[in-house]
This record gives C-alpha cells, structure tokens and sequence, in this order.
C-alpha cells in the first residue's frame, strides 16, 4: 500500500505543481493573496466579535471538550426522531434502542480498549502530498461543476425543475469537492500549527473555501453537499484552534436555519407548499415521512433482515437499483423514486436488529478511535479526517451512509485506523 500511496502523491505532487506554475493559477493565487492581504489588515476586523464574546458558553465543558465528541450522532439522531409527527412503532423502538447501545458501546467503551500506548509510531503523512491531492480533487470538481450546468442548460437553483435533469456521473465529481475542501484545509491547518501562516491568514483560507463550497453545491440546488462543507469547516475550525466556542453554536444555529430556508423555497418552487404554509412544516414533514420509511424497513428487516447486503451492495456504481432507488422498490415497488431510509434504515433491511447492533457498534467504534487519535496527536490531518466522517455520520441520520464515495471515505478511514492500530498496540 505505501508503494501505491507513493506513486499517487508523486503523480499527484507533479499535477499540482503545473497548475500552480501555470499563466492562469498564477494569476488567480496572486488575486487571492492581495485580497488575504486586504482581509487581513481590515481596518473593519476590529468590529468583529473577540474570542471572549458570549464567554458564558466557555463555563459548560461538555460544549467546549465534547460537543464533537461521536456521542453528537445519538444526539441528532435523537432529535430527528424527536421532529416527527406521528411516533414510531414498538418494534422500531427497540430497534433504535440497539442502534443506540450498540453505538454507545462501540464509541465510548471498545475504542477505549485500543491506542493507550504512547504514539510515537502513528502513521504521518506529508503536508504536501495533502495538499496536492485535496487541489487536484478541487479543480475536478469545478470542472465538473460547469459540465453539470451546460448538461441541464441552465442553474438547477434558478429553475428548480431541470435539478432532476442533472447526470450522477457529472454531479458526483462535483461533490469531489468536499474531500478537497477537507484535505486542503487540513494543510493549511498544519501551516497555522507550525506557525508558517497566522490565524488570521487560515480563518480566511477557511472561510473562502466555504464561500466556493457553498456557491457551488448551492447553486446545483444540493442541500446535503452544502452542510458537509459547513460542518467539516466548523468541526476542522474548532479542533484546530481557528474557530471559537462561540462562532460553533452561532453557525449550527445558521445551518439549522440553512436546512429549514432551502428546505422551505424548493418545496415553494416545485409548489408542493404554499407560502402560507409554516417553514417548519418541511422539516416535520420530511423527518416524518423518513421515519414511516424506516417503521417499513424495520417491519421488513425483522431480527436477521431480508436482503442481507444486497442493499449496501447497491451502492455500486454499475447495479441496476441504486441503495435509495431499492428502499424505494423494497416498500413501494417503485424504482423511479429515491428514499432516504434513515442512518439505520440499510442495516435493518439487510441483517435485521442483529445487523443493527453489529453495524452501530463498528461505526461508533470507528468514530470513537478516530477521535482519541484527534485528541492526542492534535494532527492536522487526523483532524480532518475525523472531521470528515463524522459530518457524513451526521448526514448519514436522515440518508444513511450509502454513497459510493462516502463509503470510500469511511474504508479509507478505517485502513488508516487499523493501520495505527497495529503499529502501535502491536
């Protein structure tokens, strides 16, 4: 594997390193430096808020040593729960309640049983090879971002209509560009850390690459992709040191009002509310719809599940169902449509309330290690890549975890995690 890494960072070092000596990159970094330059000795910064604004937020320890902690995913998938209007079935309880101890004891029990050595040995990688594989990522998804545009003859946002004109196989390298966000990022980080850039210069870099994050998958009429990119920058931002306590609980309550706003004008666009109808209305009504579909799954799986992988397998690019167009077929027996069938929904239908456990367990054990590398080391690029699967973990309670390149994420993450593992424990 190192042979393989080896090769794809140098090839990806050799790419990086045209583009940027290339007329047009040239141009554009220079651009970008004298705005930093501008932003940076703002004479306005001054009106910003200091880092001891809402300072009262800095007494709760649980918000300011754990509010990533991977026990947030039971958290919002508690109040996801908590938004439905009709309750769900006694079967489904006790469904989540094996989804939730499983989880429990993978994150905060198992994962305490692993890394309590010292971490001399942990896999380091090279701040460059980050950072050309995060830019090649980015410039591969806006390409692809202006092929998805001319494919549809127009910008999804404006004419909500022509979004389900839009290709997979050219909006997929679109959301490209959240890994990318992520691994560039996570180098500039590790500039701030060995103190190359100042924490001015980083929080800018951050906050410009929101900005084009959030252009980009806005203007395709994404809402999912949008909030990966939010909260993969809060969550690097907070850990990193570049982000307050304070700009945390602002932005989630900016997300939040983010979800309910899209949420509230695409539903009036494709008219299927009015504009007297309360914004939150969409909010309880798509948790609500999620979770009939999961009382159906849940009715399905049963304890041992029915298409024991099938579903998962599905996310293949190349079957003939995608995962979302299954769960589809699995309780309506239409194939047009696509479901999101909750962060359980795929483990109940395909091994049941034992696959629930089992796959709960594995995915805060995951979590739960990823995140005491995070906190010992302080790496930049463990840093991101916690960052990143826990975001889609988030995501992943109303759409489950079942995008191809999602899925590449976590198989990723776990290799490296188990790498370090061995190298350490053994």
């Amino acid at each position: 594997m190192s042979v393989i890494y080896s090769t794809l960072a140098s090839l990806a070092n050799r790419i990086s390193d045209e583009f940027h000596n290339s007329f047009l990159f040239t141009t554009i970094f220079s651009i970008l430096g004298f705005v930093e330059n501008q932003w940076v000795n703002s004479y306005f910064k001054r009106f910003y808020p200091s880092e001891n604004f809402l300072s009262f937020l800095n007494n709760n320890i649980i918000l300011k040593k754990h509010i990533f902690n991977p026990l947030i995913v039971l958290f919002v998938f508690a109040l996801f729960l908590l938004l439905s209007i009709n309750p769900p079935s006694t079967s489904l309880v006790i469904t989540l309640i094996i989804a939730f101890v499983g989880f429990f004891i993978g994150s905060a029990v198992i994962s305490r049983i692993f890394l309590n050595k010292p971490f001399d040995k942990i896999v380091k990688f090279d701040r460059r090879d980050i950072y050309s594989i995060g830019f090649i990522l980015f410039v591969i998804s806006v390409v692809f971002f202006f092929v998805s545009i001319a494919s549809v003859g127009g910008i999804p946002l404006l004419k909500p209509s022509i979004r389900y004109l839009l290709k997979p196989a050219f909006t997929m390298p679109v959301f490209l560009i959240i890994p990318a966000t992520c691994l560039i990022c996570s180098a500039y980080l590790n500039d701030f850390q060995m103190e190359k850039i100042t924490r001015s210069r980083v929080r800018f870099r951050f906050l410009l690459l929101l900005i084009i994050n959030c252009a980009i998958l806005l203007l395709l009429g994404y809402r999912t992709p949008l909030l990966a990119s939010f909260l993969i920058i809060i969550i690097m931002g907070f850990y990193g040191n570049i982000v307050s306590l304070w700009e945390v609980v602002i932005s989630a309550i900016i997300g939040i009002g983010a979800i309910i706003g899209i949420g509230y004008f695409r539903s009036l666009g494709e008219m299927t509310i009015t504009s007297s109808t309360n914004p939150f209305h969409t909010l309880q009504s798509r948790a609500d719809f999620t979770l009939h579909v999961l009382n159906l799954l849940d009715f399905i799986g049963g304890t041992f599940g029915q298409t024991h992988g099938h579903l998962l397998i599905s996310s293949i690019p190349g079957s003939d169902l995608g995962p979302r167009m299954m769960v589809g077929k699995l309780i309506a027996w239409r194939t047009e449509v696509t479901v999101t069938p909750t962060l359980i929904g795929q483990m109940v239908v395909d091994f049941g309330k034992v696959g629930v456990f089992v796959e709960m367990c594995l995915l805060g054990f995951i979590l739960g290690i990823g995140f005491k590398i995070m906190q010992k080391t302080k790496n930049y690029f463990y840093i991101g890549l916690y960052s990143l699967i826990l975001t889609y973990t988030i995501l992943g309670v109303e759409t489950g975890i079942l995008d191809i390149q999602v899925l590449l994420y976590f198989a990723i993450a776990i290799f490296i995690y188990l790498t370090n593992i061995v190298k350490i424990d053994f």
